[in-house]
């Protein structure tokens, strides 16, 4: 018995799982949830590695460009309520 549930009920209860779900979307469901246990740990093991937050890379500064100077421009122009 595990916490005031018997093995009868147990059984009843998979099978009724079973009935719900079916084997075959069990078994994907069950192979899904083993994959991301193995990556969560996978992540918890390794150390992480010593970067600097405030580097960014090309890509980055390029794609964050326009979006400064948009707010830039928009940030300078008197709205309705300001006049």
């Amino acid at each position: 018995m595990i916490g005031g549930i018997s093995v009868t009920q147990l059984l009843i209860l998979l099978v009724i799982v079973m009935l719900v779900f079916g084997t075959k979307r069990l078994r994907n469901i069950g192979s899904d949830l083993g994959s991301a246990v193995k990556g969560f740990r996978k992540g918890i093991e390794e150390e992480p590695e010593e970067t600097e937050p405030e580097k960014l890379t090309k890509a980055e500064k390029t794609s964050a460009e326009p979006q400064i100077k948009e707010e830039k421009a928009t940030a300078s122009r008197p709205t309705d309520t300001d006049v």
